[in-house]
């Protein structure tokens, strides 16, 4: 186990006995380096062991000392979520298994094959929070997750069937589409007395309170122009050229490997790089289906098409302005960290600027100046 400080943080665990032969500096799917260590599994040992967690603490610091995070892809530390300001009470629970991302299933799995996870989850972090109301949104597309999930849960818990809509997943989004709150610029959901967790975070929680095994693997999807598409349950840390090995290898001619789904994921220029606990799929597509690259920024023609498409009714044409300019004093007035990078900016735009990249720069000025402050 790899212990942390910091609040906003997680511990991490190695998913296999072994020994420990370096820490490195390696290279992760952002193309940024970071520091890892390197574990040399004992070929003897099995893999369905693990330090357990302690039963000597309550739920939410079971849930830290198991390593969990948001599954969805965000990987927010979950004992932050359920840890809200003292003067936020919690009434509502929501659990996301929406997944409206294209190419995405792992969720979708998860509901089918261990709905009693999911459930027990949901109920684990209603009693964490002391909510009174527990709701799974299942997006229409899915119905059979629904029904099952209505089939083994009770009256303490909703099941709802949601439109298919692209961003609907996000959680400022799935909050208003299911109780037309709106969370206000630079406010977390407790402040709307609500909690939202995605349906394979609680299967984590469940897994970490009643078998006290901490986040050490995860359902990964594995699709596009492989031979065998389909979702692997995969040990934190494998390199994703292993996985790609597992779905039968490549297809054809590929122009992009995506971690993460096609609308917010990232392109990989190294298949060695590992998996980690918000890596919810590895994408590969054909150069047919990807948009040549544009190599230097584009002009604004002040269209206004990004402002349009925004879910968070942001000004992503005006973002990207002032982020070339290094301008964060004005980003930040323009509430850039409210991004949820969901990509549909950047898609519509007729210039094809990249919106997306520009908002995470000044997303990350802005924290980096928080440091400093």
């Amino acid at each position: 186990m790899g212990d942390v400080d910091a609040f906003i943080s997680a511990p991490v665990h190695s998913p296999v006995t072994g020994t420990v032969i370096g820490i490195e500096s390696v290279t992760v799917a952002s193309g940024a380096r970071a520091q890892a260590v390197v574990v040399e599994p004992d070929p003897t040992q099995c893999f369905d062991r693990w330090v357990p967690v302690p039963l000597s603490i309550d739920t939410t610091e079971m849930v830290a000392w198991a390593g969990i995070v948001g599954m969805g892809g965000a990987a927010f530390p979950s004992k932050v979520k359920l840890s809200p300001p003292g003067d936020m009470k919690i009434e509502t629970v929501i659990l996301n298994g929406c997944e409206c991302e294209p190419y995405l299933a792992c969720d979708h799995r998860m509901m089918v094959e261990h709905p009693g996870l999911v459930l027990q989850g949901a109920q684990i972090i209603r009693d964490a929070v002391g909510a009174s109301r527990v709701l799974i949104a299942v997006e229409d597309n899915k119905p059979e997750c629904a029904e099952m999930l209505r089939a083994l849960g009770d009256h303490d818990v909703e099941v709802l069937s949601l439109p298919t809509r692209y961003p609907q997943g996000a959680e400022k989004q799935l909050i208003y589409s299911l109780l037309r709150r709106e969370v206000p610029h630079g406010a977390l959901p407790a402040s709307v007395s609500a909690l939202v967790h995605n349906v394979g975070t609680a299967a984590a929680i469940s897994e970490a309170v009643t078998r006290r095994k901490p986040l050490i693997e995860r359902v990964i999807t594995v699709t596009g122009a492989v031979r065998n598409p389909g979702n692997f349950l995969t040990l934190l840390g494998t390199p994703v050229s292993a996985l790609i090995e597992a779905a039968g290898g490549f297809s054809g001619e590929v122009g992009r490997v995506i971690m993460g789904g096609p609308m917010t994921g990232m392109g990989l220029a190294d298949l060695e790089v590992p998996v980690v606990k918000g890596t919810s799929g590895i994408v590969v597509l054909t150069p047919g289906e990807t948009a040549p690259a544009v190599y230097g920024d584009q002009p604004c023609i002040r269209c206004g098409r990004c402002s349009d498409v925004c879910p968070m009714s942001l000004f992503p044409f005006s973002l990207g302005i002032y982020a070339n300019l290094s301008n964060w004093d004005r980003t930040e007035a323009l509430h850039a960290l409210d991004c949820i990078e969901c990509g549909c900016c950047s898609y519509v735009c007729p210039t094809r600027r990249p919106l997306v990249q520009l908002i995470r720069r000044a997303k990350h000025a802005h924290l980096e100046r928080g440091k400093s402050r």
